[in-house]
């Protein structure tokens, strides 16, 4: 069952208000995180979509049946996993000209993820260190319709990477998107993504709280996650209030600040 579902809009819309650029097996000791290693399940994907590689599809099935069914049933949206024909409709969905030419490209982009996992295991390390009762994530890549960023559910986090080919990327100024949401579509923003999602996933506001107590959770999102991913990746005023707050005591821990801030 998919736990929650965090789309890239919403979020650059609260970031956009905030003028800010913008579950998983259960961990014993911070030294699992070192462990963590983005699964690529988009090259297994890909294989299917691109070359009809049945192969390839008996293994999305056997070896990923929890990313295919939440890539087929909650991204793409095509029906449910188990229908007869569901696998001749995702392989038709991509023959999109559009879509193969993000195949391709994702291919090409993300032929290697070294960077990024070095920084996702120091990024949750650091998490771990602040607050070592969460749960750490499965992290796996997939390649969607240009709709969502960040899966968070079932205890995995999937990325899809059709939302970080850089900012220059074409299809983004097709489809619409802004300078300011262009600018997050590249590689940089993966980790911080996983990490605010993730954040957001497990300390969710309440739906009592006003706009700007919303925006203030979000500040406290964003802040946290600065200091996971080891950059200033969010600077804004909210930001920058949550930082003065924890200069000054206000909160004895990043567990508090992230509970008090939710209700």
């Amino acid at each position: 069952m998919l736990v929650k579902k965090w789309y890239l809009i919403g979020l650059i819309t609260m970031m956009v208000c905030l003028g800010c650029q913008w579950q998983m097996r259960s961990s014993g000791d911070s030294s699992e995180s070192e462990e963590m290693t983005i699964e690529r399940y988009d090259r297994v994907e890909s294989d299917y979509l691109t070359m009809a590689d049945y192969a390839a599809l008996r293994q999305m099935n056997t070896d990923y049946p929890t990313e295919t069914r939440m890539l087929i049933e909650d991204v793409l949206q095509l029906g449910r996993v188990d229908d007869p024909d569901i696998n001749t409709r995702l392989l038709v969905f991509f023959q999109d000209t559009t879509l193969q030419t993000l195949l391709s490209d994702i291919r090409r982009e993300y032929a290697n993820m070294d960077d990024v996992n070095r920084e996702l295991r120091a990024s949750f390390n650091r998490l771990h260190a602040m607050l070592p009762h969460l749960e750490l994530p499965r992290v796996y890549t997939q390649i969607g319709s240009l709709d969502q960023s960040i899966i968070v559910g079932d205890g995995m986090l999937g990325i899809s990477l059709d939302k970080y080919l850089g900012s220059d990327h074409p299809l983004y100024y097709r489809y619409g998107y802004t300078e300011r949401q262009r600018t997050m579509m590249s590689r940089q923003y993966i980790v911080p993504d996983c990490v605010a999602f993730y954040l957001l996933s497990s300390y969710p506001s309440a739906d009592t709280l006003s706009h700007e107590q919303q925006l203030h959770h979000m500040g406290c999102i964003q802040y946290v996650t600065n200091k996971a991913v080891g950059r200033n990746v969010f600077n804004n005023e909210h930001v920058r209030g949550v930082a003065e707050e924890m200069n000054n005591g206000k909160y004895s821990s990043i567990d508090e600040l992230l509970n008090s801030s939710r209700y």
